[in-house]
């Protein structure tokens, strides 16, 4: 029997895909629960396994970019019991050789010498004369034409990744502010309590944790910054689902926390270090990626000062974090060294007015600069 493959459901937020590595080719025989293609999106590649043994026959090729649903191709199960059958020996067909005897001999091609003597003897060539060396040419410097660039293709998923930031910036009325937090006490904090949190609960205690509580703290105080328009209505969220970027070497991928506010902050380092792990390894699931009110983006880690992050679809709002540096500051009137971070909030202006923008990051800047109201929830 002959069976369809089909581009299956990857999330109500993916419509079409591209089609990656294809692992086996066309008129290949596969066994069944073997993995037979990749298909790419701009959050997750995901593998398609044959549901049958037989012959695979592709209609696509690698790069397509196809819709869910499509008929990519097929196996047919009657092809796995076809054998080749050998060809017949040039020696059943009859196309045997004559053998050589007095009767026939070989017939050749010479020339009679009486010919061969008329021939006129060939001329001798003349001498060749010894090449001149070309004249001299000054020149301005060393050749660099060649090796000055490289041309590489776009992969499938940048190619989406592109696509999909360019339709964000021209769907949305993307405006970013910008505030500065102090970080000592945090840092502070973490230096005092690093070993202790990590012997009790096995994971290391990181920056992420303080401002993924912190922004949930200033989302329930500023409940539009985590909404979303959808035709003429403005949807609120009753959640707390954070996106957290973390980047791979095929792209940016944003795993998304759900219930944040119910996390304790192990629950969200654990969480955290699972995602990155996954994402890292090709592991992230569709349902992973789906979702998220806000995403928190750390160029810091890569020595960023200051960005302007792009909004993902489907969100209002983006935090960017951005590398810790020491630097004078005045407090009291007085000029003190302190471990300072410069905080962006990227936000669709449609929905989110700069009242709301500028408290949302003055909300977050308190309870960094102060951890005991992060606890205390103050």
């Amino acid at each position: 029997m002959k069976i369809t493959i089909q581009v299956p459901s990857m999330g109500e937020s993916i419509v079409e895909a591209t089609i990656g590595t294809i692992l086996k080719d066309s008129g290949s025989i596969v066994k069944k629960d073997e993995e037979i293609l990749e298909l790419e999106t701009d959050k997750v590649n995901q593998i398609l396994y044959a549901q049958q043994s037989g012959r695979v026959e592709w209609v696509v090729q690698k790069g397509d970019v196809v819709k869910i649903g499509q008929e990519i191709g097929s196996i047919d199960d009657a092809a796995e019991q076809e054998k080749k059958t050998p060809p017949k020996a040039a020696a059943e067909a009859g196309e045997k050789k004559a053998p050589l005897s007095s009767k026939n001999p070989p017939k050749t091609q010479e020339k009679p010498i009486a010919e061969a003597a008329a021939s006129p003897e060939p001329k001798k060539p003349a001498p060749a004369e010894s090449p001149k060396p070309p004249p001299l040419q000054k020149t301005a410097g060393p050749n660099r034409t060649e090796g000055r660039q490289t041309r590489q293709k776009m992969s499938a998923i940048r190619k989406l990744i592109a696509r999909r930031l360019v339709d964000c910036m021209q769907q949305t009325a993307m405006l970013t502010t910008f505030n500065e937090v102090d970080m000592t006490a945090i840092m502070e904090m973490r230096e005092q309590h690093k070993e202790a949190f990590m012997k009790k609960h096995q994971v290391r205690l990181g920056l992420l944790s303080f401002f993924v509580k912190s922004v949930v703290s200033a989302m329930k105080a500023f409940p539009v910054i985590h909404a979303y328009i959808d035709g003429d209505d403005i949807v609120y969220r009753n959640y707390f689902d954070i996106g957290i970027a973390v980047s791979t070497d095929r792209g940016l991928v944003v795993p998304v926390l759900r219930d944040c506010d119910l996390l304790s902050f192990a629950e969200v380092e654990k969480a955290i270090e699972d995602y990155a792990g996954k994402a890292r390894s090709n592991g992230l699931k569709v349902s992973d990626l789906e979702g998220g009110c806000l995403t928190i983006t750390n160029g810091g880690v890569f020595g960023s000062l200051l960005s302007t992050p792009i909004l993902n679809p489907g969100q209002s709002a983006i935090l960017g974090l951005h590398k810790i540096i020491k630097r004078p500051v005045v407090i009291d009137d007085k000029i003190v060294i302190r471990q300072m971070m410069y905080l962006a909030l990227s936000y669709d202006h449609r929905i989110i007015d700069g009242k709301d923008a500028v408290s949302f990051l003055v909300h977050l800047k308190k309870e960094l600069e102060d951890p005991s109201c992060m606890l205390l929830e103050i």
